[in-house]
């Protein structure tokens, strides 16, 4: 049986090791000096140094686990366990020299989340959990907000590069919110905002179109502070990110009307 707390502990020195690299990288990065294409390519570049890294000693620490990583190190296989890597979540934010953007990296069995751990960079904020356990932001255990109105509520929303396919229910949602919630707010990087919502700092996290790596660990980690993810629908299809709807648990289902799937 797996020790997830010290397995935890190990993935959280691996997040931060990934977050130094990522700033120290930032820190030479001049993006009016290099061409767009240039600049993606060297985003690209960074994304899978951090992948290749973070996977390496994933490999060190649980030999037996399989991976599923944004940039490609894996895919779903049979091992019982899988990691879930996002190297650098919020690439365009890194780009633009922008908060937020992030290391996020989830354990997971055939049957649910095991682990989670998200280090946000820039605000140096290392938010972890693992099954049964509280979840925490460094060593400060944290929970999801109170607020059950929805005037109240302070609301993220992402809006994935396929924006055609997306459109429309994208439309809806702002149509249905703008006016009726405490404020929307785009940011850009689904893990870090994830954990937010389970900071208190958001009421909800709406975006579709995602990768599982993206909110694999965000997920656990809002979950175990007191919140839900479910689909649109209000299933438990979310782990595929094409639809995930993130909130503190008290506003669910006035936000699965909003999405007009209930």
């Amino acid at each position: 049986m797996l020790d997830l707390e010290k397995i935890t502990l190990n993935v959280r020195e691996i997040a931060l090791r990934a977050g130094a690299f990522l700033r120290n990288e930032r820190s030479g990065f001049d993006r009016s000096k290099v061409e767009k294409k240039n600049a993606h390519d060297y985003v690209s570049y960074v994304d899978k140094e951090s992948e290749r890294r973070i996977v390496a000693l994933l490999r060190e620490l649980l030999p037996e686990a399989g991976f599923i990583a944004e940039e490609g190190s894996g895919s779903l296989t049979t091992e019982n366990y899988c990691w879930l890597v996002d190297p650098l979540d919020g690439t365009t934010n890194f780009i633009h020299n922008n908060a937020p953007y992030c290391v996020s990296i989830a354990l997971r069995n055939k049957e649910e989340l095991l682990v989670g751990v998200v280090y946000e960079v820039c605000r140096d904020e290392l938010y972890w959990t693992y099954k049964g356990a509280p979840s925490y932001l460094n060593n400060k255990e944290i929970h999801v907000s109170d607020v059950s109105d929805m005037d109240e509520a302070f609301v993220a929303l992402g809006f994935p590069y396929d924006s055609q396919k997306y459109k429309p229910l994208a439309e809806h949602i702002v149509h249905e919110l703008y006016g009726n919630v405490g404020g929307m707010r785009l940011q850009g990087a689904a893990a870090a905002e994830l954990c937010y919502v389970a900071a208190g700092r958001f009421e909800a996290r709406i975006e579709g179109l995602l990768g599982p790596w993206d909110i694999a660990a965000g997920s656990i980690i809002l979950m175990n502070a007191g919140g839900k993810v479910t689909d649109y629908s209000g299933g438990g299809d979310f782990y595929s990110g094409r639809e995930v709807l993130a909130t503190n648990g008290k506003l669910h289902d006035e936000f699965l009307k909003v999405l007009g799937k209930k």
